[in-house]
């Protein structure tokens, strides 16, 4: 993702920083609403209670707006696999919910699906893999953390090893929905001792 440069959030006041956040959630409800083509100033305007030229006196480069508002659903995604975590004690019992919820997300969303891939696609395009990077990177450290309290061996190698299956995972899914259990003998194959 983008790095606001240094100093530009130290520059702008709490009232500015509370536009940009608004602008940043309005970004967020158009892009699940309606993908990254969709993205436009002129649609997030219509989603927030700001207009259009505010949009792009805060964020004069949309693909920045984008990346914070990506951020932002990656974020919200890890907080929510994080709280399905703590519901349980037993560390398998939050390994095993914790991957039903990350593929649940994407079954009851599939708009989200086609968002991060296209997301993925364009900064790809746009040679900016450090925003996929990233959010990757934040998966799978949540992943290797839980496979590390289960006492796998490497759990960082069996976390990236993970990730690669959810994400197809995903979009085997999509085109054929399988049962969870069917999943998790896949995953215990691939990761667990």
């Amino acid at each position: 993702m983008t790095v606001t440069p240094p100093g530009q959030r130290e520059r702008l006041s709490p009232n500015q920083l509370a536009k940009q956040e608004q602008i940043v959630e309005a970004a967020r409800q158009v892009l699940a609403r309606d993908g990254l083509a969709g993205c436009t100033a002129r649609a997030i305007a219509d989603a927030s209670p700001l207009t259009k030229s505010a949009i792009h006196y805060y964020f004069s480069d949309t693909d920045v707006l984008v990346d914070r508002a990506m951020a932002a659903h990656v974020t919200t995604f890890l907080d929510d696999l994080r709280g399905v975590a703590a519901r349980h004690d037993d560390p398998r019992d939050k390994l095993w919910a914790v991957l039903e919820a990350y593929l649940d997300a994407f079954t009851e969303r599939p708009n989200s699906a086609f968002l991060w891939f296209e997301y993925w696609i364009a900064v790809s395009r746009a040679d900016h893999p450090e925003a996929i990077e990233a959010m990757l990177r934040s998966v799978t450290e949540l992943l290797t953390e839980l496979l590390a309290d289960v006492g796998v061996i490497d759990p960082r190698a069996r976390a990236r090893a993970l990730m690669s299956y959810l994400l197809g995972a995903v979009v085997q899914q999509r085109v054929r929905r399988r049962p969870f259990a069917t999943l998790r003998e896949e995953i215990e194959s691939l990761c667990l001792p």
